[in-house]
């Protein structure tokens, strides 16, 4: 969306794109307390964070647990906050309650899905393109094509509907979405992936995406006793200073990981130079879970489940025995 102008104000090129990152601390500001230099770290940046050296306030920036991965920790703040936040603070997440969530395969949809499982009896329902539902059908507990009619497969399971509908679509899917709120229920738009069809921004593309968005009757919220929200995590931080909201949020997702509750879910590694291809698979939505750029990685995909070692230093090692076949720049199937 930031590479096609298709968010308000884009910034002006050039730019560096890139909102989270993890690394090494090689340097801190005068008055910067509770860090020191060589500490492993996950941070927001707004902008900037593909590249080798990032500078961000010190209240974007997290420890990474001991037995986190700097890939790990790439794939951690942004998908965990998001799916944490617009679950808890905004839609109140309960025992027995359902959730809908479009892109589950995504790395948002993997993280609401494994929060789901932290509170009892949560019945997940889940879209995703059909080649992914054999790796994520134990994350959800229905799962369905992208392309189906989701509104009548969800209301043949649950004829009440849902009581939380996550969607980072937008376009039609906004009016399905409100159609299956259970009374009390909640919708939260936090992306618009609809508008991104093509190569290049195309006003057609996103003219119908728009058109197709359910003109919102506040009265007829009121007497379906149905909410509708938003969420942006980048407003949150860089626009609207809850800097401090979202370190308690992170604390608490940090427990979870040490409890082994949640994981961040890798989809692949990819060197700077594959930036292009790696853009290529998120746009064909191919991933399952995170795309990471790693700086130090040479070129040719490394997979997250390949055999890799950590070195002292933290860096990841490719095990290139047998590794031939991998040797072609291109976006595969984990």
């Amino acid at each position: 969306m930031v590479r096609q102008g298709n968010i308000d104000n884009p910034p002006k090129t050039p730019l560096v794109p890139g909102f989270e990152c993890s690394g090494i601390i090689e340097a801190l500001g005068d008055s910067v307390k509770g860090f020191e230099i060589g500490d492993r770290v996950m941070a927001f940046v707004n902008y900037n964070a593909w590249a080798e050296v990032v500078c961000t306030p010190v209240e974007f920036v997290y420890k990474i647990p001991d037995d986190m991965s700097f890939s790990e920790a790439a794939a951690f703040p942004m998908n965990f906050v998001t799916a944490y936040m617009m679950l808890f603070e905004v839609a109140n997440l309960r025992e027995g309650m359902s959730v809908l969530v479009h892109s589950a395969g995504g790395g948002v949809g993997q993280a609401v899905a494994q929060l789901c499982s932290t509170i009892p009896n949560v019945t997940v329902f889940g879209t995703a393109s059909s080649f992914k539902h054999e790796a994520i059908k134990d994350s959800v507990t229905h799962l369905f094509d992208r392309n189906a009619d989701y509104v009548q497969e969800v209301k043949r399971i649950s004829t009440e509907g849902v009581d939380i509908v996550l969607d980072c679509l937008c376009g039609e899917n906004t009016g399905k979405g409100l159609s299956l709120l259970k009374p009390l229920g909640t919708y939260i738009l936090y992306g618009s992936s609809n508008m991104v069809t093509g190569e290049t921004k195309s006003f057609f593309s996103f003219a119908k995406s728009w058109w197709q968005v359910e003109k919102v009757n506040p009265i007829k919220l009121y007497e379906e006793n149905k909410v509708i929200a938003g969420f942006s995590l980048l407003n949150l931080l860089f626009k609207q200073n809850r800097g401090g909201l979202i370190k308690s949020v992170m604390d608490k997702l940090i427990n979870l990981y040490n409890n082994k509750k949640i994981k961040p879910v890798v989809d692949s590694l990819w060197a700077l130079e594959e930036v292009k291809e790696a853009m290529q698979r998120i746009h064909d939505r191919g991933n399952i879970g995170k795309l990471i750029l790693d700086v130090e990685k040479a070129p040719t995909p490394l997979m997250a489940n390949d055999s890799t070692e950590t070195s002292e230093a933290g860096e990841e090692e490719e095990d290139h025995e047998g590794d031939n076949e991998n040797k072609e720049r291109m976006p595969f199937i984990q």
